[in-house]
């Protein structure tokens, strides 16, 4: 992964648009259901990448709604650029281990992901 590339994207979106915020997701396809899934938040000042999992994909479906929703909660929620974007990474990796359209993990499950409760490798 080319971080620097990802860099100058976020920085000509937010400059272009007057984004306060840029959030990219970053896969990494290893097979047809396993990838690699992280991603990164411009603030407008600092770069934040997330921890990088390792994902065994059951449905995609509702994956990309999942980390936008995780990444409004935690704003909302007052956490800083980090934890939000560990936060939002941590619902879409849980919700690519749930059939269905909807991210039907707890609170709890999301935030003791993002915090670390995992070794890189989501299972559910």
């Amino acid at each position: 992964m080319n971080k620097e590339g990802y860099k100058d994207v976020a920085k000509q979106l937010a400059d272009r648009f007057g984004f306060s915020k840029v959030a990219i997701t970053l896969r990494e396809s290893l097979s047809a259901n396993d990838n690699n899934w992280s991603a990164m938040l411009y603030d407008g000042k600092e770069y934040h990448f997330s921890k990088t999992y390792k994902i065994h994909i059951v449905d995609r479906v509702g994956g990309g709604d999942s980390f936008g929703a995780g990444l409004i909660g935690a704003t909302l929620l007052g956490y800083d650029s980090k934890e939000s974007i560990e936060f939002a990474v941590a619902a879409s990796c849980l919700k690519h281990a749930v059939e269905g359209d909807f991210n039907m993990v707890s609170l709890d499950e999301v935030t003791k992901l993002a915090g670390g409760d995992a070794s890189g490798r989501v299972q559910r």
